[in-house]
């Protein structure tokens, strides 16, 4: 059976440091059985890979495509506090805030972005309860923000 990192591998991927709070919390908390992650937001080598609103300055193929790095994000997060991915036994929740313009209705395809690479790292174990949020703003100006919350065993 293929571990999540093989997953990773598998599709070109690889986790990123984990990113430093840029406020007043810390990344991931594990409590019980299950880790809470921060919200992340699409952080590439250190660096808000882009900024706007969705459904203006940012398309929603290329938001998506942001979302996907925020769950990766997440998943580094994670990994921090259980030290390997096999240990998630199912992800339980993702909510995704999405930074829409005024008219914008299309967040849960954004967030699908984060969604399916939790499938395609989990596969049935991924599947989650989910919400996907418009919201006027993102720190940063960030045009999506992705929080887990996994089972571990």
């Amino acid at each position: 059976m293929s571990t999540p990192e093989a997953r990773l591998v598998a599709l070109g991927l690889e986790l990123p440091a984990v990113i430093a709070p840029l406020a007043a919390y810390v990344p991931a908390v594990r409590t019980g059985s299950y880790v809470y992650t921060s919200g992340q937001l699409p952080m590439v080598n250190g660096t808000l890979a882009r900024t706007g609103k969705v459904g203006a300055e940012v398309d929603p193929e290329t938001a998506k495509d942001l979302a996907r790095t925020c769950a990766l994000n997440a998943l580094a997060a994670v990994k921090s506090v259980v030290g390997e991915l096999s240990a998630v036994t199912r992800v339980v929740k993702v909510v995704g805030f999405v930074a829409s313009a005024p008219d914008f209705t299309g967040q849960p395809q954004v967030i699908n972005g984060a969604s399916e690479l939790l499938g395609e790292v989990f596969g049935d174990g991924g599947r989650h309860a989910r919400s996907a949020v418009g919201v006027a703003v993102l720190p940063l100006d960030a045009p999506v923000e992705v929080e887990i919350v996994v089972e571990v065993g």
